[in-house]
């Protein structure tokens, strides 16, 4: 009889010893060096998309401004540089108020103007409101919301915080990014008198954008931000208080003479807001939703953003052993995979305006006992592409109204249309699902932090006439069939659900942590890694902004068509043989790039030494200035 070879035990566990070693020397690289360095602050800090925008922030701690005084700033400066923003977009923020002690939020998102019904769009041969152009547009957000937070918790007149905003207007050197954008679309621009004018500055030239350095000058702009100022101005000069005079300049956006070129211009062109649109919305101060994580309060705007889900994905996680799993193993990656899925695909049926009907089922999305009924959905060896919405109301006390919709909810809207999609065609939908803005991070001795995720009026964007302000696309995001969100039918005064997410921890009742990300449908995917990267995996503010990171295509997109890619993951290139085998063992379809982390701004606070960690992915040309 032939003698049977037995393995050691020693030729059985090195493989496996091996694998442990690579997954706990991966996190252990990926701490020890950075591209950027942290931003150590003794008295402030600002941060935000492009350099001259974080200077901005910074003259107004060097004017006795706080820390809303300086997001202000900046806010304005990069809707000015059109950093992949402007004027006529959406703001949301968070803010912590150290004398209250509490984080409050800022809803200064737009709603759809009047005919902006569901039956519109479809009568145009449109499954959802347009990607560009004057149909795209919701009515503007930015000016409101920057001037509430100003009025309110700022301590700097308007004239001051737009100050570096009217300089840039008058001409600033465009940055290479955003003029090779004006180029790529300048097909869409041209369709636009007024954008037509201010983008392409080279008219019949090969290259009719502006070139990188060129001076860009924005006149209209200019005035109507000097406009804002004088309507400040004047009523300081009447004896009105300094909350009121700012009041004064939002009314001349939105009732005056701004509001009436804005509104003529937009109709010309084919739009539909209207002076009542305008004269009726206005930026709410909101109490945001809170989770807590292992004694962390994690605090998101409401559910009119894409905010909850992170915090739907805690719960879910807060349980498990994700340390023990290993930084970005397979195990690590599939779990964090799967609860972004399950909290994702209640996103895209529970979420919507807040101020409209349904009411949503927050309370039963936010419970940890339906964080435990979903978790138990995971399989461990396999991702689900047919993950869908579950029942949040029974963890609320009621029925679901809308039982019947999710048992068709995979065969309406979008979905899965673009699993066999060609690598052009992904490489569209995956620009367009991940579709940048900005973040705003600002904090000050005082203790005044603040954290925005502003957007809206992006190149290509249609300019409003001569006020210079680009208006919002944000109309993209709204359906128009109740089977796929009963809560986000478009509607006239309705505010789409939005990506934008700012974050801020607390622990102990004070700051730890503030942060956001740009990136569409990618950003609390991004958030919730890097919060967990601090928090499980011991890595500092800047390691953690720079860590590889893993974005999924299972959740419906927020833009154009809303399509899906079930199954499809970007990881990091660094990501080992190994574990790429195990992934696509695990159902996943790959595809790698060099940088994962997304363009994170974050702040750290460090009370054992009282001072601030700024933190700046190295994705973009996001960073700040401490003092």
């Amino acid at each position: 009889m032939p003698s049977i070879r037995v393995p050691s035990i020693r030729t059985l566990v090195a493989p496996l010893i091996a694998l442990a070693l690579l997954f706990q020397s991966w996190p252990i690289a990926a701490q020890q060096r950075t591209q950027k360095p942290v931003l150590h602050g003794r008295h402030w800090i600002a941060i935000t998309g492009k350099p001259l925008a974080a200077t901005a922030g910074s003259m107004m701690y060097q004017k006795g401004g706080n820390a809303v005084d300086a997001a202000a700033a900046m806010l304005a400066a990069t809707s000015t540089m059109w950093d992949v923003l402007s004027w006529g977009g959406e703001t949301q923020a968070l803010i912590y108020n150290p004398r209250t002690r509490k984080v409050i939020g800022i809803n200064a998102l737009g709603v759809a103007p009047s005919g902006a019904t569901a039956e519109f769009y479809r009568s145009k041969n449109m499954r959802y409101p347009p990607e560009h152009g004057p149909l795209a547009a919701v009515t503007p957000g930015t000016p409101g919301g920057l001037m509430l937070m100003l009025a309110e918790y700022g301590k700097l007149k308007l004239a001051d915080v737009l100050a570096p905003s009217i300089e840039m207007a008058e001409g600033y050197p465009m940055e290479r990014d955003t003029a090779n954008r004006i180029e790529r679309d300048k097909d869409k621009i041209k369709q636009w008198p007024y954008s037509r004018a201010v983008f392409l500055t080279h008219p019949g030239r090969e290259r009719e954008a502006p070139d990188e350095g060129e001076i860009f000058r924005q006149p209209d702009l200019a005035a109507t931000l000097r406009k804002l100022v004088e309507a400040e101005a004047r009523a300081l000069a009447a004896g009105k208080s300094r909350r009121e005079a700012i009041m004064a300049a939002y009314d001349r956006f939105y009732r005056g003479d701004i509001a009436q070129e804005l509104v003529r211009s937009t109709r010309e062109q084919g739009g539909l807001i209207t002076m009542a649109d305008l004269a009726n919305w206005r930026p709410r101060i909101e109490e945001p939703l809170s989770v807590n994580y292992k004694g962390i309060e994690v605090y998101k705007l409401r559910e009119w953003t894409q905010g909850p889900a992170m915090l739907q994905a805690l719960n879910i996680l807060e349980p498990l052993d994700l340390k023990g799993m290993g930084y970005n193993s397979p195990r690590y990656i599939h779990t964090v995979q799967q609860a972004m899925n399950l909290a994702f695909a209640d996103r895209d049926f529970y979420y919507g305006d807040i101020y409209s009907p349904p009411v949503e089922p927050i309370r039963g999305l936010l419970s940890k006992d339906y964080a435990r009924a979903r978790a138990r959905l995971i399989r461990p060896d396999r991702n689900d592409p047919n993950i869908g919405p579950g029942d949040p109301y029974p963890y609320q006390g009621a029925r679901n109204p809308y039982a019947s919709l999710l048992k068709n909810w995979h065969r309406t809207g979008s979905q899965g249309q673009e699993r066999s999609a060609p690598p052009t065609t992904f490489l569209k939908f995956k620009e367009t699902f991940r579709a940048g803005t900005t973040t705003v991070e600002a904090a000050d001795a005082e203790g005044w932090v603040v954290s925005i995720t502003p957007s809206g009026g992006w190149v290509p964007a249609v300019i409003a006439g001569r006020t210079g302000v680009g208006l919002s696309q944000r109309a993209q995001s709204f359906v128009t069939d109740p089977a796929e969100n009963p809560f986000n039918v478009v509607a006239p005064g309705k505010q789409p659900r939005v990506t934008l997410t700012p974050t801020m921890a607390l622990k102990d009742g004070r700051p730890f942590i503030s942060f956001a990300v740009q990136g569409g449908d990618t950003q609390d995917q991004n958030l919730l890694q890097f919060f967990l990267n601090m928090v499980e995996f011991g890595m500092n503010v800047q390691q953690a902004a720079e860590a590889p990171n893993f974005n999924s295509y299972q959740m419906r997109a927020s833009f154009g068509e809303h399509e899906s890619q079930p199954g499809k993951l970007t990881v990091n290139k660094s990501t080992p043989p190994e574990v790429r085998a195990q992934l696509e063992r695990m159902g996943y379809t790959l595809e790698f790039e060099e940088r994962t982390s997304g363009p994170i701004n974050a702040i750290f606070f460090d009370w054992a030494h009282g001072s601030f960690w700024g933190g700046s992915s190295n994705h973009g040309d996001d960073y700040g200035d401490p003092g």
